[in-house]
């Protein structure tokens, strides 16, 4: 199962502008932002990340209560996390 999930934006990767590094459930992963080019994102900012790239911008109470429900899916979660955890887009 492929999930899409809530990654805050931490910062832009200076030397790809396309790419940002984002915080999912503690994992800081580089993710292609071009799908949101004219979205205006910064830093704080919500995103749903899906196989490496940002879907669409949401809110942190949207975020929030994302997480809350990919919590209680259990073993699908935690699978898609640790498939995070593995992966880099350098």
């Amino acid at each position: 199962m492929c999930l899409g999930i809530p990654g805050e934006l931490v910062g832009i990767v200076e030397e790809h502008t396309d790419l940002a590094m984002v915080d999912v459930s503690g994992v800081r992963r580089r993710i292609n932002m071009g799908l949101l080019a004219d979205d205006d994102l910064k830093p704080g900012d919500w995103v749903l990340v899906h196989v490496g790239f940002a879907l669409s911008k949401i809110s942190e109470s949207e975020a929030k209560a994302v997480m809350d429900m990919l919590h209680g899916i259990g073993q699908a979660y935690t699978d898609e996390i640790d498939a995070l955890k593995e992966s880099d887009i350098s």
